[in-house]
């Protein structure tokens, strides 16, 4: 309303990513339907097991269980179940928990990029279609580029701070009886029977969706008049996956709706419709002024589009909300393919403010005291681990784009 009112047009049937937001929502049904079925409870079990038995690895194989969660998900909410397990090990084995802990919520949020079905992958599909760029293309160098990138992450984070027995904060908080002992793994844990049939449908969901698209690219061309687009071809594989999975665990339909990522994701697709229609609205109504600005100092160092999107997302709170506020600009302005698909991954910054759901809960969760904010708003421990992995993973995807596209 406030751009109408400043003279701008705006059509919401051009103007609203509503592919976008589809697919977010279809996506994210189907996830409920994991959570309905006791598969993602089967999972962050599965993780428990993995995380206790190798404790020592525990920063590195934490942001490892994240990426994979996140990246089958397509959301980086699925780290908050991981999160209690990741303290309660590095305790038991008398490491920081913020070693892991950091690079581990950096890690879950920068697997969302990489994500074959997340809102912002289908974004950044979206966008440079029109450049040549194909949906394979994009996995190709935006998968192998943040897994890189928060691996050296891990190692920076491994590094981080003094050791836990000699942190004051923690030997304070240990004289008060305010640290918990760690804690042996549940033994009460009972599998639902739909847990696994439920988490192969959603992987052969998975695999089709992407086939389809893939076979329907410019890139494959082996299906050149496909029945739908491959964006309406991944909504009715997850919203028929949903199906499926909702009547295996023979339940009321209306629970799906009650599961907390429903509500999550839900809320989150509202939120991207307002940002990213606010966004392409802004963009389309002064494309002159941006081409002009641009022209001076971004198309000359192109990599300056990845401190922008790097600044931006802590304020979205979304990674497709970023993506399609600010890459329709890069795009106007005439950056390089290559320069576009290597800075987007920096949309997944949202630790910078310790403020973000994943961020606070982390920090919550660790009643050692290690985790936590300094004097200063960005003086925390997920600042330097995080900054490293998303700087790593753009220089790799420069390297990897100019070599596939």
């Amino acid at each position: 309303m406030l751009l109408a009112a400043t003279g701008l047009s705006t059509d919401p049937t051009k103007d609203v990513p509503w592919s976008v937001i589809g697919i977010i929502m279809c996506v994210i049904t189907a996830i409920s339907s994991l959570q309905l079925a006791g598969a993602m409870d089967f999972l962050v079990h599965l993780t428990e097991k993995l995380l206790r038995k190798h404790p020592k690895q525990i920063t590195y194989l934490s942001p490892l269980v994240t990426y994979l969660l996140s990246m089958l998900a397509g959301t980086g909410h699925t780290a908050y179940s991981v999160l209690p397990v990741i303290v309660d090990v590095a305790k038991s084995n008398r490491t920081r928990p913020s070693r892991p802990l950091s690079i581990a919520v950096v890690a879950s949020q920068v697997a969302v990029c990489a994500s074959p079905i997340s809102a912002a992958t289908v974004a950044i599909t979206a966008i440079l279609t029109p450049l040549h760029v194909g949906y394979l293309q994009i996995l190709a160098v935006v998968i192998p580029a943040t897994f890189i990138g928060c691996a050296v992450g891990a190692v920076v984070a491994s590094h981080q701070g003094c050791e836990l027995e000699d942190d004051p904060v923690y030997q304070e908080r240990m004289k008060k009886g305010l640290v918990s002992e760690p804690t042996a793994m549940s033994a009460e844990y009972h599998r639902p029977s739909s847990a696994v049939p439920a988490l192969w449908i959603f992987i052969a969901a998975l695999i089709i969706a992407v086939a389809y698209s893939a076979l329907t690219s410019e890139q494959v061309g082996l299906v050149t008049n496909p029945p739908m687009s491959a964006n309406g071809a991944i909504m009715a594989v997850m919203m028929a996956a949903a199906l499926i999975i909702t009547a295996l665990t023979r339940k009321p339909f209306k629970n799906l709706v009650e599961q907390s990522t429903f509500k999550a994701g839900m809320t989150a697709a509202i939120c991207i419709l307002g940002v990213a229609w606010l966004g392409i609205a802004f963009v389309n109504g002064h494309i002159g002024e941006l081409q002009a600005a641009g022209s001076g100092f971004i198309s000359h160092q192109p990599w300056l589009l990845s401190v922008v999107l790097y600044l931006a997302a802590p304020f979205l709170y979304s990674h497709a909300a970023t993506t399609m506020a600010f890459m329709p600009a890069a795009v106007a302005i005439g950056l390089s393919k290559v320069s576009l698909l290597a800075c987007y991954p920096a949309v997944s910054n949202y630790y910078l403010f310790p403020t973000y759901p994943t961020t606070v809960a982390a920090i919550e969760m660790d009643d050692t005291g290690s985790t936590r904010v300094g004097k200063f708003v960005l003086d925390h421990p997920f600042v330097i681990p995080g900054t490293v992995s998303i700087a790593v993973t753009v220089g790799v995807g420069f390297l990897l784009a100019s070599l596939i596209l």
